[in-house]
């Protein structure tokens, strides 16, 4: 047997391939999930999935997988890769498909090189991690690990008032399998970083040793409309100038800290929402993300104080609803290290580094020893057209995947 590495060309193909279907009147990449868009993008991997002479199995929330289980293979636990296939309005090519993508190169080139693995390899590609149509994110690996009820997370109303359930469906993806049906041995998330950081420091591999928690609420603030030139500023109970007093608390408290913490406010919305009206109703989102717990404890805390008293010194009434709470993540560190052995064998420079961005190995590490790869993104852009990452990069990533996953269907995961 001579190990090797992964087709290239045929990877970049099919992320290319994968990245024009779903575009929309303006061009523009638009594939929400178990949208008919997504469908077809659905259809493409699971023909694909087919090609390579995997199995596909669908669960009932509709995570695709793609399992190669070769004749006397122990019916043990799967290693399973993967990351998803949905995306956002205007999106980029390689968010979560480069993960799902690369899962399957890699088990098509373990396969011609004629490994025996000790279990199954399993591909995934995940429902809705984006959230862009049904809340919350990251709902298809939430769901298999335990963590969202799956009659739940089917009933859930989307932007769009469809109901996600109705909507697999109708694109033919509820399947019959329950979530969970597959418990993994170890798992894997090939993805781009979405952030500056490797192009920053000209480091291709990120090994991922952990990941934020996020904190998502909304807040509806509450005051009086009245005429904007008749009324005093000091008679006024302005819903809208409490609320930027809002988004400037928490900017300003981030930019003191010397620690990880963000904030952002990336949604808002005034009432009657007219020009000449004082705002009698301010309604916005909070996204409140550190790697440690306590930290972010601290934050939301800080952030309640903040309201009680903004709520006595503007004469509001302020109500906040939880939207979304899920606790950093701690990768497992013996598969973080063959990551780093397997970049340093390849003559690649790697950092450990912080996800800040939520992912579906997020969920899967609540169920089995999980990590991902990071690859660089030029100029840290993501959930947009210009998404990029060179092609030696995304090859290297796959190759590094490939090495680990190699490793680990030959010994398992290390002691």
């Amino acid at each position: 047997m001579t190990a090797r590495s992964i087709d290239a060309a045929r990877l970049l193909w099919r992320i290319r391939t994968l990245g024009e279907i779903g575009r929309d009147s303006d061009g523009r990449l638009v594939r929400l999930a178990a949208s008919d868009a997504e469908k077809l993008g659905r259809d493409q991997f699971v023909v694909w999935i087919e090609d390579a002479g995997l199995a596909v199995a669908v669960d009932r929330i509709g995570n695709i997988f793609g399992i190669w289980k070769p004749d006397g293979v122990a019916d043990e636990a799967p290693l399973l890769l993967g990351s998803h296939i949905d995306t956002v309005i205007g999106a980029g090519i390689y968010d979560g498909c480069y993960g799902a993508l690369s899962g399957l190169e890699v088990i098509e080139t373990l396969k011609a090189e004629g490994l025996a693995p000790s279990r199954p390899i399993v591909v995934a590609a995940f429902t809705n991690e984006e959230g862009a149509r049904y809340a919350p994110d990251m709902m298809g690996s939430l769901v298999y690990a335990g963590g969202l009820d799956v009659d739940a997370a089917l009933a859930t109303i989307g932007t769009d008032g469809t109901i996600l359930g109705q909507e697999l469906e109708r694109i033919g993806y509820a399947g019959e399998h329950e979530p969970g049906f597959l418990r993994p041995h170890a798992y894997i998330e090939l993805h781009i970083e979405q952030g500056p950081v490797l192009e920053r420091e000209g480091i291709p591999v990120g090994a991922v040793e952990d990941l934020q928690g996020i904190s998502w609420q909304r807040v509806t603030i509450t005051g009086d409309a009245n005429h904007a030139g008749t009324t005093p500023i000091s008679m006024r109970r302005d819903a809208g100038h409490a609320a930027a007093r809002v988004v400037i608390f928490l900017r300003e408290r981030a930019k003191a800290s010397n620690t990880p913490t963000v904030a952002t406010v990336g949604c808002m919305r005034f009432e009657p929402d007219v020009i000449n009206v004082i705002p009698s109703r301010a309604t916005f989102t909070v996204d409140l993300r550190d790697p440690d717990e306590d930290r972010l404890r601290e934050e939301e805390t800080a952030l309640t104080n903040f309201l009680e008293i903004l709520s006595t010194e503007e004469q509001v009434g302020i109500s906040v609803e939880r939207l979304a709470r899920f606790e950093p993540v701690k990768f497992d560190q013996g598969i973080v290290g063959l990551i780093e052995k397997a970049a340093r064998d390849r003559g690649l420079a790697c950092r450990r580094m912080t996800s800040g961005a939520g992912h579906d190995a997020q969920m899967i590490a609540r169920i089995a020893p999980s990590a991902m790869i990071f690859v660089p993104s030029i100029g840290g852009i993501s959930h947009n057209p210009r998404e990029y990452t060179a092609d030696e990069d995304l090859v290297a990533g796959a190759n590094i995947l490939l090495d680990v996953v190699r490793q680990l269907a030959k010994e398992g995961l290390p002691a």
